[in-house]
Formats: C-alpha cells, structure tokens, sequence
C-alpha cells in the first residue's frame, strides 16, 4: 500500500516536469467535453494503456519493445489525423461518415462541436497512453524495477497504474482550468473556432515531437530537479522508515538513470553511523548464487556469530570499482578479528552474468574474499536491494545492523564494523581507519569538477543522443555527428544500436562525447568472435599526451580486449569542458555505457 501512495504522488508530480508537454495538446482536446462522456473516458484510456505498456516493456523483453513500436506508429498516424480533422471540418466529415452508425467516429460530425462519444475520447486516451514516455525520476525508476526483476505481475501493473492514475489527477486539473477558458472562449465571436484550430496545431506539433524524440530527448534534458529532488525525498524517507529486509527494490534501464530503478548510487550516507546502531532487518538468506568463488557457498547459519559485511557490486560498475581497495583493505585488516566480507556480484549488463567473465574480473581486481555469483538475482531479491554499490553491515547474531548505499563515507563504515566486533566481544579491535592506494580507475573520483552523469549508449536507456535522424533500434544505419553541447554525444559511422550497447558494424566508426570531469571511462567489449578491437582517442581533436587514461598510451592508442570498463581519459591539471572522442579502427566493438571521475 505505501508504494501504491508513493507511485501516486509521484505520478501527480509527472505535471511539474517538461516531459508531459507533448501529450498536453491531446488532453486539452478534451477540455470542452462533459467530463463523464469526454474527459474522464480520455484520462482513463490514457492511464490504463501507459501501465499495460510499461509493465509489457519493463517485465516483457525486447518482443515487448519491438511490438510496442508498431504501436507507437498507428497511435502516432491515428492523432495525426486527428489533429489535421481539428484543423479542417470538411475532412472530419469525410472521415466520419462511415462510421457513424459504429458510434466510433474519429472526428465527430464535421462541426466545430463535438457530440461527446466516450468511445472517440477513450480511443484518444488510448493513442496517448502509447506515447506518454514521462521523466523517469526516482519513483518510476523503483516501480519499474521491481516489474524488471519480478516480471510481470499484478503489483507491479497496480504500481504502474497508480502512477498513472496520479498524472492523470494532475492532468485532470489542468483540464478542468481548461474547460473553463474554452467555456469563457466560446462565448467570444469566432473564438471557438480560433481554439479548435489551435488545438489541432497544437496535436500535430506534439506528434512531430514525438515522432522525432523530443519528448524523450530533448524535453528529457530541460530542468526536471525540482520534481526529482521531491520524488527522492519521499524515497529516501521510505527506505528510513522500513527496515532493510521489507524494501522493495527498484528498474533500470538502468537509473534513472537507468533509473534510476537498478540505481548506481554514487554517494548516500544519509543513515550515518551515531555509535548507536538500530536493528534494520535479519541477515537473509544467501541461497541461489549460480556459483561461489574464492570459498565454498557461504549460508547464513555459517555466518552466525561474525560480524558480516555484504557487498552488492558488478564488475563495470564505475562506483563499484572505487570501493574495491576499501573493501580488500577490510577484508585483510579484520579477518582475524571475526569480520567476514562477502561479495555479492549481481550483474546490470548481460556480459556481466558469465560467471567466466567475472572470475576474470575478480582476479584483474585481485579479490580474496569470497563472492557469490548472484546472476539470477536471487540474492538481490532476498536483501530487496536497489544499488550498486550497496553494503549490508550485519552484526553476530544476524541482525542488519547498518548500510552504505554507493561510494564514499569509508572511515563511517570502518567505524561500523569496529563497533560490531567489539559488541561480539573483540577486546583488539584497531582504532584506526585504512587509506587504501588506488590507482587508474580505482582511484577517488574528483566530486568538485564532475558536471557530466553517467551515460548509456543502448537504447533502452540513452538520452543526450545528438546524431541527426535519432536511433534505429536494432539495425545498421549510417550515423553522422557534429558540434555537441556539454553531456551531449553521437555515433558516426555504420552502427547497429540495441537495447544494451550499440556494435560498431564496419571499421573506422567513432563515438563523440562532450563532457566535463577529470575522468571518463566507457565500458566496451571486443568483436562477437572475442577478436581485439584496436582503437584511438582524441581531445578536442588531439591525442591526450598526460591526459590519458590508464588503458589509453599518450597517443590515445589502446585495444578492447576482454568486456569491461575501460578509463580512456584522466585529465592532467585544471579540469574543462573538451569533446572527446574514440575512433574504432577494426569493426565489431560493442560499446555500453560512459560513466565518469
């Protein structure tokens, strides 16, 4: 019940943002109806069709996507057409004529008035239910999540439709306000006819714009802080106020960012460690890793009577990577002292479940402690966690004593652990805090200078894409990019962009970036075959010289290798805004994601 309410209100906080504006057009066409027989049927179809379909892309699969796609063009032709019978009576009458005795007319009689059908104004809502793509802001993210990780359901559809029923709340305020100036407009010589015709405008323009991507590209990138800042307020509060073990957790896609539903959370210390530490919830179990490394399977009742640390991490995960030399440091300094660290490696990205893939990667980070290879999630689902990196801090007698959600704030979670070993009757523990060396991508990000967010490159979850004509999802198509704004970024070259990653199909492509941080990074992979991709990177159009990364050379050569995360820049001196740019030299390489240092 509490994440129904949460899904409410943050639907009602959907008019705030700027994404809502394509589909205003197509609500406000409705402002003169009775509300029974033409508003409330609108907002209804709206709603109900948006949470069909979110549940169907989120929980579905790529089928999901590709049938919603032919979807999207018939709601897409349908308003078009409705928009153009706003604009000329004569072919709403042409159009309607057939199918009057249906009671299922598109554009009602040819006149300017409207006859009210609730079956044209559900059909209405219907077509925009297809096309709403709301800003995905904390609260969408944690209900889609779920659906992501729990698949279809009728929680996560009664999530969605709450969410939708809270937008369409707001929606139906802005009608109401509507229906009163239209009212007032009608009584104006010729004014209603002015109206109609600026509404059908209206319709037509919003169709462009979602034709085009505007409604998730464009619009996505105006100023949605307030609203978001708001949304992750009430999260935040619901995660205080329920213990660990009854969280639910959220999709992405990734995020927010992606979501921000599978969140990578960069820094969270909001619960703070006081010296007096609350019971959060019990240890859950550790049952369904696919495999174990480093130790046999590790069950909860081995863990009774030490003190555990239990880290959620995947192995590209840039937030991830930066907590590694602290949680190496823990493991050795306190292992004699009745600490046990476990890694739980629940992956984002498909490559990350081969369980090959990460024995190479806790190798490559030289992990001795033991970690489950939690690909199926089920780990994940029993702690209904929500981030990477996440850490669970669970005292001897199996109560979650604290957490640390993302990077940052080590010397509070050594704290933490040295306050547990002492309560399980450690009279040695040491006083003092680690200062781990790390280097390359391992090293502390620069936090003052990062103005550019991490940044996926599938379409499942790309925003900021500046190549002209948009993505063609799953096929080749020739790209071009030119001048970028800052985080904006573009292909060039023949690519085939899937939900995921987009795979370079002939050599010399390249992918562009305008950001702003000390470090970039971009997780990348080599050919199907595993054959090495050979690459270059520029500066603003030069080699990086000291500013290159530590898998790049001064001459910003470098190879894809092995799938992972590859730092291709670290600025030397004062950080700026630059455009970066990688330029394949073989084809096949598959790139995932830019994260950010």
């Amino acid at each position: 019940m509490t994440l129904l309410i949460l899904a409410y209100v943050g639907g009602v906080l959907t008019i705030l943002s700027p994404c809502i504006l394509p589909v205003l057009p197509f609500v406000l066409s409705r402002a003169g109806q009775p509300f029974l027989r033409g508003r409330l049927p609108m907002l209804a179809g709206m709603a109900l069709t948006f949470a069909a379909v979110a549940t169907l892309a989120s929980a579905g699969g790529a089928w999901a996507v590709r049938a919603n796609t032919y979807g999207r063009v018939a709601a897409l032709a349908m308003l078009a057409v409705f928009g153009l019978t706003l604009l000329v009576p004569r072919l709403a009458d042409a159009l309607t004529r057939p199918v009057v005795a249906l009671g299922n007319r598109l554009a009602g009689t040819g006149a300017p008035s409207d006859d009210g059908s609730p079956w044209r104004s559900l059909l209405l809502g219907i077509a925009t239910g297809m096309l709403w793509a709301p800003c995905a802001g904390p609260i969408l993210g944690l209900v889609l999540t779920g659906a992501a990780l729990n698949g279809a359901s009728v929680s996560a559809s009664l999530s969605l439709a709450a969410y939708a029923a809270g937008a369409a709340t707001s929606l139906a305020a802005a009608l109401g306000l509507g229906n009163r100036v239209f009212a007032a407009m009608k009584r104006t010589m010729g004014a209603g006819e002015w109206l109609r015709r600026g509404l059908g405008a209206g319709v037509l323009g919003s169709v462009v714009a979602i034709a085009i991507g505007a409604d998730t590209g464009l619009l996505a990138r105006w100023s949605v802080g307030g609203p978001a800042r708001i949304e992750q307020a009430l999260v935040d509060a619901l995660h205080r106020e329920r213990p660990a073990s009854e969280r639910p957790a959220p999709q992405a896609a990734n995020d927010t960012r992606h979501g921000e539903g599978l969140l990578l959370a960069a820094n969270d210390t909001s619960a703070g460690f006081s010296g007096s530490l609350p019971v959060e919830g019990r240890l859950p179990p550790l049952d369904g890793a696919v495999q174990w490394l480093n130790s046999p399977p590790l069950s909860r009742e081995q863990l009774q009577g030490k003190v555990t640390l239990v880290y959620f991490w995947t192995y590209s995960c840039i937030n991830c990577i930066r907590t590694l030399p602290y949680l190496r440091a823990w493991a050795d300094k306190y292992k004699d002292q009745g600490l046990t660290v476990v890694g739980v490696h629940t992956p984002e990205f498909a490559f990350e479940k081969s369980p090959d893939n990460v024995r190479r990667a806790v190798a490559d980070f030289r992990i001795g402690f033991p970690v489950a290879v939690d690909s199926d999630y089920r780990i994940w689902r029993a702690f209904h966690n929500s981030y990477w990196p996440a850490a669970y801090f669970v005292d001897a007698r199996g109560n979650i004593r604290h957490h640390q959600f993302g990077e940052g704030d080590y010397a509070n979670s050594e704290r933490v652990i040295q306050t547990l070993l002492a309560e399980a009757g450690n009279r040695a523990v040491a006083a003092d805090v680690v200062s781990p060396r790390a280097d390359g991508a391992q090293a502390a990000p620069d936090l003052r200078n990062i103005r550019s967010d991490e940044t996926y490159i599938g379409y499942s979850q790309a925003a900021s894409f500046a190549s002209p004509g948009g993505m063609l999802q799953d096929a080749p198509r020739q790209y071009t990019v030119g001048k970028l704004l800052l985080n904006e970024w573009g292909l060039s070259g023949q690519w085939t962009v899937g939900a995921e990653q987009a795979t370079l199909d002939r050599a010399d492509g390249t992918i562009r970036y305008r950001f702003h941080a000390r470090d970039l990074h971009l997780v990348l992979g080599p050919a199907a075959n595993g054959r090495a991709i050979r690459f270059v990177v520029t500066i603003d159009g030069k080699p990086p010289g000291q500013s290159h990364g530590a898998d790049t050379d001064a001459g910003g050569n470098g190879a894809v290798t092995q799938t992972r995360l590859y730092q291709l820049v670290r600025q030397a001196g004062e950080v700026g805004d630059h455009t970066f740019e990688i330029r394949f030299l073989d084809p096949g390489a598959q790139a995932f994601a830019f994260t950010f240092g």
